[in-house]
């Protein structure tokens, strides 16, 4: 039986976040290792690939301030002489595009090194947002290219905001819309961490499951990101997934570490590595 997977490969894991665009390209090229490993071990799993920008999107967007938008206006399509500040804003904006898009393509050179047939859909070209989330996004491309036994591959960018002017949305904030266009099974969110962790960053206490109504025993303890993160780190990841699983409660979302030896060839097929998200109180992978 055919099964959906989300995987995202966080910033964390395939960047170094603690300095500016510096990618981790052995971690790369091995992580399309295991994915490919995973592939031709399961002919009916389908998989949507997303990345964060870590520390290429997040250093520039922490400069410009691009995840806050530029307001002054009432309509972007108004012709008016822009002053400094504005032209500083959209200046910043392009600039995030290209290190999300420089970060993206080594992504992509990994993938195409191992013959995985992916193709990058970038948001920055085809979602608007209104005030921070999703707006309108025709996702018919993705849907045909998983018919056509292909990878699509999307990531944390800049998009258009009816509001705000500009943005960033998070592979996170993407996963969430796409959820009702494509139905998956499992989203798995690899990062740095092995799990998420009650007493962050002691991490001596593990949450095996997380669920709507346990978050609160954690939720002071579960910390931020590392390094520059617009985004919100892990706090804002996990309640983005509760969300998530409370309005699709057949999901299961896994937080692990990506960067144990074979740990994405794993999750991929099934294993229980980190922490479940879950509606209810238990994941059967």
């Amino acid at each position: 039986m055919k099964q959906l997977v989300f995987l995202k490969l966080g910033g964390s894991l395939i960047t170094d976040k603690t300095q500016a665009y510096t990618a981790k390209l052995e971690v790369i090229e091995d992580v399309a290792l295991q994915i490919l490993t995973a592939l031709q071990a399961d002919s009916d799993l389908r998989l949507v690939i997303g990345h964060g920008s870590g520390s290429f999107g997040h250093v520039a967007a922490s400069e410009y301030q691009t995840r806050d938008g530029f307001f002054p206006h009432p309509s972007p399509l108004i012709h008016r002489e822009r002053d400094t500040t504005e032209e500083n804003y959209w200046k910043g904006f392009a600039e995030v595009w290209y290190q999300a898009s420089a970060l993206n393509r080594l992504v992509m050179k990994a993938l195409h090194t191992m013959k995985i047939p992916a193709i990058a859909l970038p948001p920055s070209a085809n979602v608007i947002a209104s005030d921070g989330k999703v707006s309108i996004w025709e996702t018919t491309s993705i849907s045909m290219a998983l018919a056509a036994g292909l990878v699509p591959v999307i990531y944390g960018d800049v998009t258009f905001d009816e509001i705000r002017g500009g943005t960033i949305l998070s592979t996170e904030d993407l996963f969430g819309h796409l959820v009702r266009a494509l139905h998956p099974q499992r989203i798995l969110l690899a990062g740095l961490e092995a799990a998420v962790w009650s007493d962050f960053p002691d991490r001596t206490r593990k949450v095996d499951t997380i669920t709507p109504h346990s978050f609160h025993e954690i939720s002071e303890g579960v910390g931020k990101a590392d390094g520059a993160d617009v985004t919100g780190g892990m706090e804002s990841k996990v309640v983005q997934m509760l969300d998530l699983v409370q309005q699709h409660p057949d999901i299961k979302i896994q937080i692990f570490s990506g960067s144990e030896p074979g740990n994405i060839q794993r999750a991929l097929r099934g294993e229980t590595l980190g922490t479940w998200i879950t509606a209810l109180g238990t994941a059967n992978a």
